[in-house]
C-alpha cells in the first residue's frame, strides 16, 4: 500500500476492490463523503476540503465507464514502468510552529518600521523641547492644591465655598425683594 495519500490509487482512496460495480462505488462514495465533507467533519477546513475534492475526482473517474478504461490502462502502464517520475515535494514542517529564518524582505520591514517608531520619538521629543515644554509632568488630578477640600463648605449641597455663597446671597435677596415690591405697585394701579 503506498505511503502517501498522493499516491493512493482511486480504488484505494474509496476503499472498493478493482472489480466494484457503479453500485458498489456509490455506496462506498456516499459513506466516505459523509466522513470527509467539510461540513461534517472535524478535520480542519482545508484538509477536509482536499480530500473530498480527491473523493469526489476518484468517484467521477470511476464511476463513468470510458473514463474508468482510460484510468485503469494509465494505472497499468505506471505499474509497469521501472520508476515513475515522482515530482519533488514541497518541504513541509515537521511541527506546527517550527520557526523558519526571516526573509530579506521581512528583515527590511522590521528595519523600517524600527526606524519610523525612532523618528517619530525623536520627532515628539524635538518638538516639546523646542517649546520649552517639560519632558515629565504630574497630571493635573495628581496636584494637592486640586484635592484639597478645606476651602470646600462640607455642608453645601452644591460643593460652593461658603464665602462665595454668602456674598451671592445679599444681592439675591435685594433682586427679590424689588420684584416684589414692582409688582405689588402693578397690581396696586390696575
Amino acid at each position: 500500500m503506498p505511503s502517501s495519500v498522493q499516491d493512493l490509487s482511486h480504488y484505494e482512496r474509496l476503499g472498493v476492490p478493482k472489480g466494484a460495480d457503479t453500485e458498489m462505488l456509490r455506496q462506498a462514495f456516499r459513506r466516505l463523503s459523509k466522513a470527509v465533507h467539510p461540513d461534517t467533519t472535524r478535520l480542519p477546513a482545508q484538509d477536509a476540503a482536499r480530500q473530498f475534492r480527491l473523493l469526489r475526482e476518484a468517484y467521477e473517474q470511476l464511476a463513468d465507464p470510458r473514463l474508468r478504461r482510460l484510468y485503469d490502462a494509465a494505472l497499468e502502464e505506471r505499474k509497469a514502468s521501472p520508476g515513475p517520475a515522482m515530482e519533488p515535494a514541497l518541504p513541509v514542517p515537521h511541527a506546527i510552529g517550527q520557526r523558519r529564518p526571516l526573509s530579506g524582505g521581512e528583515w527590511t520591514s522590521l528595519l523600517l518600521l524600527a526606524g519610523a517608531l525612532l523618528l517619530c520619538l525623536l520627532l515628539g521629543v524635538g518638538v516639546a523641547w523646542n517649546r520649552g515644554l517639560a519632558l515629565q509632568v504630574q497630571p493635573s488630578w495628581l496636584v494637592e492644591e486640586q484635592t484639597r477640600i478645606s476651602d470646600v463648605d462640607r455642608g453645601g449641597f452644591d460643593g460652593t465655598a461658603s464665602s462665595a455663597r454668602n456674598a451671592a446671597e445679599p444681592a439675591l435677596v435685594a433682586g427679590s425683594r424689588r420684584m416684589a415690591a414692582g409688582f405689588g405697585r402693578w397690581t396696586q394701579r390696575g
